[in-house]
């Protein structure tokens, strides 16, 4: 282990040693000071807290037992090694594989199901959680998220320790997706693979844009959830793959990503088409006659879009899928 090494776990070391100290001098005093047990709410807390302390000592045991081996790897070969991913989010995996590094992703999240192959890569957590411990087994040198918020955030120190990059995926455009997906080629040396998908990306949505964006707007109800209802308000990438398909989001200038709203309001929108994505119970011809119940025209009509969920929310390659299913059912609205 180098000397840098040694001083890294030191830290490690030294900074979790402390917390202890703290923890069991708090304990302490908690005691003294009451003569009864703690309450649950503080047992709870002091259980998780010395669960916390116990996985920062693992981690940097393991931390401490890579760094070693894998300084002298690098010293030895005089090459980089190939990159190691982990994956936080779905769309990121997808995205890993479109551009021809799927064999480099070592870690992902609970959700990450597309494509197939990507069930067999194992996992660090669900996207809200990780087990750090793991991602320091794994040895990634690239993790890559979506939002620089919450789980990614507090990932950054561990990759800064493990030497590896943190970067962003985080289309706000239909043309942002085939653009990433070149980004990433090029990190992983894969950049005949990713420009020939990217480039195919490209022409669909081109295709997709030069036939219907230009044709009188439609006004379209994104129904996420039901009960209670939810839709998708500004949301920058998929209120583009709307405008694409000639289509306004009612709910776009609400500067929430994902407004509960009720059903009077929508009513009074009056959108010409509703999307939605089906919920557990609920089948495409239950979504319509709900509305037709309210009596609002585009389910009168039988104007209703089903989506594939993960397609329509996922900010990658499949979103172009899904707007070349959602443009006719738009343009179906259009010209009832």
């Amino acid at each position: 282990m180098s000397h840098s090494d040694k001083r890294l776990t030191q830290s490690i070391r030294a900074t979790i040693q402390a917390r202890v100290l703290r923890l069991q001098a708090a304990t302490a005093t908690g005691r003294a000071q009451r003569p009864y047990p703690a309450t649950l709410a503080q047992s709870q807390r002091l259980r998780a807290s010395a669960g916390a302390i116990r996985l920062g000592i693992h981690a940097a045991l393991a931390l401490a037992a890579i760094a070693g081996p894998l300084a002298a790897r690098a010293q030895a070969t005089g090459a980089n090694p190939p990159h190691r991913i982990i994956t936080l989010t779905p769309h990121v995996t997808e995205m890993v594989f479109a551009a021809g590094g799927g064999d480099h992703i070592v870690g992902t999240v609970t959700a990450s199901d597309f494509p197939p192959a990507a069930n067999a890569i194992p996992r660090v957590g669900d996207g809200i959680t990780v087990n750090q411990e793991r991602i320091i087994i794994l040895r990634p040198t690239v993790l890559i998220g979506w939002l620089r918020s919450g789980l990614a955030v507090q990932l950054e120190p561990l990759a800064e320790r493990l030497g590896a990059q943190m970067l962003y995926s985080r289309p706000l455009t239909l043309r942002d997706i085939p653009a990433d997906l070149r980004r990433i080629g090029q990190l992983l040396g894969s950049e005949t693979t990713a420009d020939e998908a990217a480039t195919r990306l490209e022409a669909r949505i081109h295709t997709l844009e030069s036939q219907y964006a230009q044709r009188p707007p439609v006004n379209v109800f994104i129904e996420v959830g039901s009960k209670p209802l939810y839709t998708i308000g500004d949301d920058p990438l998929l209120n583009d793959a709307l405008r694409i398909c000639g289509a306004t989001n009612v709910y776009a200038s609400t500067g929430i990503p994902a407004p509960r709203v009720s059903v009077e309001s929508v009513l009074v929108a009056n959108p010409a088409l509703i999307i939605a994505t089906g919920h557990p119970g609920s089948t495409p011809e239950e979504i319509r006659q709900r509305w037709a119940a309210y009596g609002l025209p585009a389910a009168l009509d039988g104007h209703i879009h089903i989506a594939n969920p993960d397609a329509l929310y996922r900010p990658g390659p499949r979103l172009i899928d899904a707007a070349e299913t959602l443009c006719p059912a738009v343009d179906a609205a259009r010209h009832p």
